[in-house]
């Protein structure tokens, strides 16, 4: 089992970037393939989880050409070319790949199915599955769970359909699947989530309308393809800007990150605990991802009440607030976030059992926590293969007493390769070790 052994550091300092934008790189890929034309992508993400869209692209007759770790080519096949793989698509640890193929495969005329590792296996699927059954999809899980079996053939409608929780991939499932429905699909969000997809779907040559917290697709009948530059992924910064903040001394500057205000809200967050952050965004075109810059310096963190508003925005980085909020200040109280129960962890509870392995004080409820600031003892603490689990006990133990060793830590490439080299460079004492290929230090 690999695992990160992390001593105590003082100073962060540096001008780094991070790794592609994961979220974008997926769709940039699905996209690429539907399109007519060819679909250049730059910043790709080379994690376990996009290459296994990508892989699953190639099983489909998709050409890929990999000009380099980080740019890919994508020779689209229209909308209905894509064919019938010949085995299972595995989507490895990404609930994302596995939610959005399953609106991109629904209108296909082929069956498949997609299935997943043991802790995808896991993840409900029925919050996809049954709105797009509405839509005519033929599509069975097991118990709710992976794997998916897609039917083929099906002819898909347009659906007026309002999610019950907030959910970025089930609107991009709908949002997929109607692409191939006859009439109009309108979702309706509970809260706003990232809109990575009806930002990228305009680019390709479809118009999404969105009004308020609705969302609305009447297809087009084509893609066309395109050049997509990917931003640094601001939830694998989150980790770089929090370590930067907890430090004693130095200055970090991350640059070239994403931008996108529906990411934001963890900078708000960390802005609300009295992190000492600045933002320069850059000049963009048009409907392009917002990048920019972020310098983080020294800051001392306070407690607080996350507003409930900011959970959606920010879902992804709530492992890094939990680890921030034990190291403030005072008391930090989060809720409104039951859906961090069904990610690649109970976030929500394994977050709490290291924290309190390593001295902190939290207290579970059913959607949060509440959380109280205090030293950081050294120890171990078990990821349970969850990557930003893993990174984000990584950071705080940089300011633990002592050594921390953070177990179960392979699925760390699925978001973030090179994370233990990278925060090694900005000062951070990281050592991988296990899964028998020796120690690599960062």
């Amino acid at each position: 089992m690999k695992y990160l052994l992390v001593q105590p550091s003082t100073r962060i300092t540096g001008a780094v970037e991070v790794p592609g934008d994961k979220s974008i790189s997926h769709r940039a890929i699905m996209l690429g393939a539907v399109a007519t034309g060819t679909t250049r992508v730059r910043g790709f993400l080379p994690g376990e989880d996009c290459l296994a869209t990508l892989a699953a692209v190639e099983a489909m007759g998709v050409r890929v050409q990999r000009r380099a770790a980080t740019e890919v080519a994508i020779e689209g096949v229209g909308l209905r070319g894509l064919q019938r793989p010949a085995h299972d698509l595995d989507m490895g640890n990404s609930g994302t790949a596995m939610r959005l193929f399953a609106g991109l495969l629904a209108g296909q005329a082929f069956d498949c199915t997609l299935v997943g590792d043991a802790s995808l296996s896991k993840r409900p699927m029925e919050r996809v599955a049954q709105p797009l059954r509405r839509m005519g999809a033929g599509i069975e899980t097991d118990n709710g769970r992976p794997p998916l079996r897609i039917r083929g053939g099906a002819p898909l409608r347009g659906i007026d359909c309002t999610l019950p929780v907030a959910s970025a991939q089930v609107k991009s499932a709908l949002l997929l699947a109607g692409l191939y429905a006859s009439g109009e699909t309108t979702v309706h969000e509970p809260a706003v989530t990232r809109d990575h997809t009806e930002r990228m779907l305009a680019v390709f040559g479809q118009p999404v309308r969105r009004e308020g917290l609705s969302v609305a697709l009447a297809p087009a009948g084509r893609l066309q393809g395109t050049d997509v530059e990917v931003p640094g992924d601001l939830s694998s910064a989150t980790f770089l800007i929090l370590a930067a903040a907890l430090a004693r001394e130095g200055s970090l500057t991350i640059g070239n990150v994403g931008l996108n205000p529906t990411r934001t809200g963890i900078l708000e967050i960390f802005r609300l605990m009295g992190m000492d952050l600045a933002v320069e965004p850059a000049d963009v075109p048009p409907g392009a991802e917002p990048v920019g810059r972020i310098t983080v310096r020294p800051s001392q963190l306070r407690g607080t009440v996350i507003p409930a508003a900011l959970v959606p925005l920010a879902i992804d980085e709530f492992p890094a607030v939990f680890v921030a909020a034990a190291l403030a200040e005072g008391e930090t109280v989060v809720s409104g976030a039951a859906e961090l129960r069904h990610k690649e962890s109970d976030r929500i509870a394994v977050m709490a059992a290291g924290l309190r392995a390593l001295g902190i004080g939290v207290s579970e409820t059913p959607d949060g926590a509440r959380i109280q600031g205090g030293p950081l003892a050294g120890g171990e603490v078990d990821s349970v293969g969850d990557h930003r689990i893993a990174m984000a006990f990584a950071v705080g133990a940089s300011r633990a007493h002592a050594a921390v060793r953070i177990l179960d830590t392979a699925n760390v490439a699925t978001s973030f390769p090179g994370f233990a080299a990278l925060v090694g460079q900005i000062g951070m004492r990281v050592e991988e070790r296990g899964g028998g290929d020796g120690d690599a230090r960062g």
